[in-house]
């Protein structure tokens, strides 16, 4: 026997994956028939991950408003990071692995002995809900999790990442298509395969794009890939340009402090010579009062001069080093500003595919693709023989 599996990127919706409410695809009298693996509130997973970790970074803060009240909102919120992923793993499809047959209880069977063994294989993804679904056409699993790097030097030295989870695993991004992400849930497949191998059952490949995923749905999602890895190389150089910006604000204030203590010579008692007195001889005056206050002076000047040129000289390196990261920003975000763009064109057109699909069939128009690339291929090759 063969058959496919499909990994896909899940929406993330834990009230649906948990049924507390069920869409209109979910048949009830077969609902006892799913496996509950857990369904742990996201934010008191995030405490427990974060919290002495958000207290450490916030002890280091001197500035109030670079202090963070609450991660979960922080992520929830932010651009670079998302509060959690999932992933959707099925084998077969509706027509040989269909729920309702013995076929769909054998599917069932080889999800849970692959689930059993998730959380050892993924140490860094943190899982709080994991839900095995017999309620809808096919057997499925909805895996997500927490994504989360220890030891950071940047932020929250434990804090959200997905890229740095992954890389701890052993999964470092190559080419465009070979993002961390792809080859871990290649990796993944392969584990359930290997599953299902055990069960006499070979892994059937069906190319590179998986069966379940229309080319449109494939390309936003290497295009999110794309966006989720410029918006972390972001954060990055902003975090770069806040710092640089703080040094560059020390120095401000250093010269206002240069300034403060001219004032200071020119009006404290300390660097004022007192008036002579009655009895008191030009030469004894000198000794006593004008020769300790010139080489405290001259002390004092040399000093200054040697930290004003140092300060000079790392300021204008560091303006020269903020100007840089300046423009490396700006053209991240014009690069990222085009992939979201793109994204949401591909989104557009993808609700247009999927319309097609329903109302013409998987087949025929799954049929017309083959076609489609075949005719493609076809070219191909003859421009070449040309």
């Amino acid at each position: 026997m063969q058959r496919t599996i499909s990994a896909m990127v899940g929406k993330g919706s834990v009230n649906h994956n948990s049924r507390k409410f069920k869409a209109e695809n979910v048949d009830g009298n077969r609902t006892h028939l799913n496996i509950d693996y857990c369904n742990e509130n996201i934010k008191k997973v995030y405490h427990e991950l974060f919290d002495e970790a958000l207290k450490r970074y916030n002890d280091r803060q001197t500035r109030a408003d670079r202090k963070i009240e609450n991660y979960y909102e922080k992520i929830r919120s932010s651009k670079q990071e998302k509060p959690f992923h999932e992933l959707i793993l099925q084998i077969g499809d509706k027509e040989n692995m269909s729920a309702e047959s013995e076929n769909g209880m054998l599917a069932r069977e080889l999800l849970d002995e692959y689930y059993r063994g998730f959380q050892e294989r993924n140490p860094q993804l943190k899982v709080f809900s994991a839900h095995l679904h017999m309620d809808e056409a096919t057997p499925h699993l909805h895996i997500d999790f927490v994504p989360f790097t220890t030891g950071s030097k940047r932020g929250l030295d434990t804090r959200v990442s997905l890229k740095q989870a992954l890389a701890a695993q052993g999964f470092r991004g190559g080419s465009r298509g070979d993002t961390e992400w792809n080859q871990w849930v290649q990796s993944e497949k392969e584990q359930l395969a290997a599953v299902m191998e055990r069960h006499k059952i070979e892994w059937e490949h069906k190319g590179t794009h998986e069966k379940h995923l229309s080319v449109l749905d494939y390309k936003k999602q290497e295009r999110e890939k794309e966006i989720n890895a410029l918006e972390d190389k972001l954060a990055e150089k902003k975090d770069e340009f806040r710092v640089m910006a703080d040094r560059i604000e020390n120095f401000d204030n250093g010269e206002r402090a240069l300034k403060k203590l001219d004032e200071s010579i020119m009006n404290e008692p300390e660097y004022q010579l007192p008036e002579p007195t009655a009895i008191m001889s030009a030469r004894s005056y000198k000794a006593k009062f004008v020769e300790p206050l010139i080489a405290k002076l001259k002390s004092l000047i040399k000093t200054l001069f040697a930290r004003y040129f140092k300060a000079i000289d790392s300021y204008n390196r560091l303006n020269v080093t903020n100007a840089k990261l300046y423009r490396e920003n700006d053209k991240l975000s014009k690069i990222n500003g085009k992939l979201t763009e793109e994204n949401t064109r591909l989104r557009a057109e993808n609700k247009d595919y999927s319309l097609l699909r329903r109302v013409f069939g998987h087949k025929q128009i799954d049929s017309l693709l083959e076609q489609a690339r075949n005719l493609k291929g076809q070219k191909r090759d003859h421009t070449r023989s040309r």
